[in-house]
């Protein structure tokens, strides 16, 4: 018994060492990587700080490989939903033509403020924006910037860009919202024509619709009915590695990423009437003149926000300078399942804006 409790001992220790052990190779592995990647490049720039807008603080990452290059503000989706846990691995890829910034949005990620928990508006959100641009002019030293929105960011951005022409060069649109009820019934239409023959399919319809969106069921519902019949935002996965691109963010401790998990929910359900009740006052529908150039980077196959709808609304765009790029059989998360593609067009842009 002696012998056998020995034994066990031994095992339970080396299983204890061999544990500790890993735990310090990867801690060493991650300050490496994110050493690293928290350089600053020559005559470029890296910078993460909090920014007062608005009565509350919101964090940018300002990041760029020549400080003389155009600034371009990205926008990230949602509404709610930051993503600077993840975004340094595909923006950084247009760093050698812009100077990018990242913006974690009011009350998301790293700009979560549990004192700020307030009803968010659609004028609130273009304050914000306003307010972010006029800092970023007088910060870079710049008379006007780049916009580059994803989904809910690209409906947030042209409305930045039709509002406030005198601060912006271009606006780049992916994954182009345009219309919230006329997305929903597209979709749902759509869903209904896949799911003929399947009762799996119908079942899951059943639990969502234009008219029944605002439960968490019918929104997993939504995206279940995507995924399933090959439509879904990630279905081609990304183009870089996730598991190594969180480890090695510069811009997270792991007290950050506690923060992340622990926060998320509480940081969208503010977002949850604007969903419903402020988005649809930043409609696209009937406003097209532009004075900026006007660039949109869709996927076909987009059904979360409808690429045949951004292909309407583009054809009555009015602006000195426009154009569509289109990525074959990409779905709602071309930016991160085919980055450098994506990365492609973005400098495409850049080279047309210089010339």
């Amino acid at each position: 018994m002696k012998k056998a409790m020995k034994i066990t001992g031994k095992i339970l220790l080396g299983m204890l060492i061999t544990l500790v052990a890993a735990i310090v190779i990867l801690l060493a592995v991650r300050i490496i990587g994110r050493t690293i990647n928290g350089r600053t490049p020559d005559g470029g720039i890296n910078e993460s700080m909090l920014v007062e807008i608005n009565g509350t603080k919101q964090w940018i990452n300002i990041y760029g490989q020549d400080k003389d290059n155009p600034v371009l503000l990205y926008l990230h989706g949602g509404p709610g939903s930051a993503t600077s846990q993840i975004d340094y691995a595909f923006t950084r890829k247009w760093s050698d033509v812009y100077t990018v910034v990242t913006w974690d949005q009011r009350n998301c990620g790293k700009s979560y403020d549990t004192s700020k928990t307030d009803t968010i508006t659609a004028d609130m959100m273009m304050q914000d924006g306003k307010e972010m641009t006029e800092y970023l002019l007088e910060y870079m030293g710049k008379d006007k910037i780049t916009l580059l929105g994803h989904s809910w960011g690209s409906l947030y951005g042209a409305n930045l860009a039709l509002e406030y022409p005198e601060y912006y060069d271009a606006f780049i649109g992916t994954g182009q919202f345009i219309d919230e009820q006329e997305n929903e019934k597209r979709l749902y239409e759509a869903a209904q024509e896949w799911s003929e023959g399947d009762e799996k399919g119908k079942a899951l319809l059943a639990k969502w619709s234009p008219d029944n969106a605002d439960s968490v069921e019918a929104f997993q519902a939504r995206n279940e009915i995507m995924d399933r019949y090959g439509y879904g935002m990630m279905k081609d996965g990304t183009d870089y590695n996730i598991y190594t691109t969180i480890l090695f963010n510069p811009n997270y401790t792991i007290k950050d990423y506690i923060g992340y998990v622990k926060n998320s929910e509480a940081s969208f359900e503010p977002y949850m009437d604007f969903c419903s009740g402020e988005i649809p006052k930043l409609s696209l529908l009937g406003k097209t003149d532009y004075q900026v150039p006007y660039y949109n980077i869709n996927g076909d196959m987009d059904y979360q926000t409808n690429y045949w709808l951004a292909c309407e609304y583009f054809e009555q765009v009015n602006a000195p300078e426009k154009e569509m790029f289109v990525m074959k059989d990409a779905t709602h998360g071309l930016l991160e399942s085919r980055s450098e593609e994506f990365s492609g067009y973005v400098h495409e842009i850049a080279k047309m804006q210089k010339n």
